[in-house]
């Protein structure tokens, strides 16, 4: 392990476990990743939050995957097309078609770039939800 060979952990090893743990349907190891950071040394930034609400996503934890959507403001961290991707994805595979429009809707105000993960999740979402005309 990292600890027994004296390697530092910084932003970007714990990125990467983090991102580890999505990749292995292990979204509650994320959420300890994540929560170790947030109350640690090292700093959070979009990546740390894409990584822990993607995990969260992909393993149908939707209102876990919106919570740390939620706290992006409160850390000073700006959310970019990534993590609306994430998060309105994990809103439509809740049902939850309105929060995942709603979504959309915040991404372009803030000018951001949406990109075909974006499309493809808003329109799964409107899909599930029987918004989809």
């Amino acid at each position: 392990s990292m600890v027994q060979r004296k390697v530092e952990s910084n932003t970007i090893t714990v990125n990467a476990a983090i991102s580890a743990c999505e990749k292995g349907g292990q979204w509650d190891k994320a959420l300890q990743l994540f929560s170790l950071m947030a109350h640690g040394k090292q700093e959070l930034d979009h990546i740390t939050f894409s990584a822990a609400i993607s995990a969260c996503e992909k393993c149908g934890e939707w209102a876990q995957a919106l919570q740390l959507f939620s706290m992006m403001p409160r850390s000073q961290i700006k959310a970019n097309s990534i993590t609306f991707s994430a998060a309105i994805s994990a809103s439509g595979k809740a049902g939850e078609w309105e929060k995942a429009m709603q979504l959309f809707s915040m991404l372009i105000q803030r000018k951001l770039q949406p990109n075909d993960v974006t499309f493809g999740a808003a329109i799964s979402a409107s899909e599930k939800g029987g918004a989809w005309e």
